[in-house]
């Protein structure tokens, strides 16, 4: 791995006294060191939210899947005529009561009436 040969090649310029290289691989070795850090706090950190939303959804009503959602969309637009977006969507949103997302209702809405 290359923090091994980094480690080996600072033992080498120690021994030879070449202080340049010695500050210089010390250099890039504290960086790879705090590259290596910096990931490890990501990955924890986003791990750490995906439980979080886990938790939350617990307390999230159920979503609709998008079968559900399509049928209601088709039976609205069948009952207003195919009239405009924003009517449509407006019913379709009373009648998910927050169990659908807006943007995935929207897009369904825009391609039932051909936006």
């Amino acid at each position: 791995m290359l923090t091994d040969r980094l480690q080996q090649q600072i033992q080498v310029a120690m021994r030879g006294g070449d202080n340049l290289r010695l500050s210089t691989l010390r250099l890039l070795y504290s960086a790879l060191h705090n590259e290596q850090i910096a990931k490890m706090r990501k990955l924890s950190e986003e791990e750490e939210e995906r439980a979080e939303a886990e938790i939350l959804q617990e307390f999230l009503p159920k979503q609709m899947s998008e079968e559900e959602i399509g049928r209601i969309v088709d039976e609205t637009v069948a009952q207003l005529d195919g009239s405009d977006f924003g009517r449509v969507m407006g019913i379709v949103m009373g009648k998910m009561k927050g169990q659908a997302d807006g943007n995935t209702v929207a897009r369904m809405v825009r391609e039932k009436l051909k936006i």
